[in-house]
């Protein structure tokens, strides 16, 4: 009758639970799930990067009021500490802009990744419908030994295969991802000298190229700069900023300030030539 007993206590301690932990819950849990979304569905990568950091402080909350300690700094430390500001500068270093290229490089990759969800998601409802809890330990029990203690008795003992699998797959697609990036070069790089020659053979630009900007009102390297009968010079930004699409284009702002600026001072001098002659009329009569 012992057993019983206490498996029924069990239960109604798991079944209690205190109103400041269901509010905890419901607030961050809502919160959470809302910027795992935003993350998904958000246009700006900078956007994105910030709403899954606050997930995963919401997440490092949750794991250290469920007295999962060491996950809870590790969540905090690592992944949002580390990993996700690397992201962010990463994404600052490269820049991107209010209008990202949503064009599919690979063809069909919605569609695969909407069905890799998908499964999933079906997945993992099932492992969790299927799942029966016998026993409840408690957070006493199971840190005993000490959060940390337990947990690297779990992980190498009980799970060290999954561990290890785990580990030498984040190991391939780290070395996979960097196989990718690499590029060799297949023949010697040009000097200064050499591409200098080369421009002059092929009737290219020879002088420097022009500065960026607009009458010197912008200097900014997205800003083209403009000839003087107004036409934007495409001489005078990157190359690589015309590729991706990410230059400014205020041309026709410029030329219209421009006008404006000009009849103003088309009238002010109009009326500054008036005034002297209506007052030398009005001194003769």
């Amino acid at each position: 009758m012992t057993a019983p007993l206490q498996l029924a206590a069990a239960a109604t301690l798991a079944a209690d639970t205190s109103t400041g932990e269901a509010f905890q819950f419901w607030v961050l849990g809502t919160v959470a799930v809302i910027g795992a979304l935003c993350t998904v569905f958000m246009k700006k990568a900078v956007h994105s990067a910030l709403c899954l950091a606050g997930t995963m402080i919401i997440l490092a909350v949750f794991y250290l009021a469920n007295g999962a300690y060491f996950l809870g700094v590790v969540q905090i430390v690592v992944y949002t500490g580390a990993i996700m500001m690397l992201f962010l500068f990463v994404v600052m270093l490269v820049g991107v802009t209010a209008a990202d290229s949503l064009k599919e490089t690979i063809r069909g990759q919605r569609w695969l990744a909407l069905v890799c969800g998908l499964g999933f998601g079906i997945l993992l409802f099932a492992g969790i419908g299927n799942a029966s809890l016998k026993q409840f330990n408690g957070l006493t029990q199971a840190n005993s030994g000490g959060n940390v203690e337990g947990l690297a008795t779990l992980i190498f003992t009980k799970y060290v295969f999954a561990f290890e699998i785990t580990g030498a797959l984040l190991i391939t697609a780290a070395v996979g991802a960097m196989v990718l990036t690499h590029r060799e070069r297949t023949e010697r790089a040009l000097t200064q000298r050499e591409m200098a020659e080369k421009r002059v053979r092929e009737g290219k630009h020879v002088p420097p190229l022009p500065a960026p900007g607009v009458y010197a009102r912008h200097n900014a390297v997205d800003i083209a700069g403009l000839l003087p009968d107004g036409t934007p010079s495409e001489l005078t930004v990157s190359k690589t900023l015309r590729e991706r699409g990410q230059i400014r284009d205020v041309s026709a702002e410029a030329l219209n300030d421009l006008k404006a600026l000009e009849q103003r001072a088309e009238e002010r001098l109009e009326r500054t030539e008036i005034e002297p002659a209506t007052f030398k009329r009005e001194a003769s009569k």
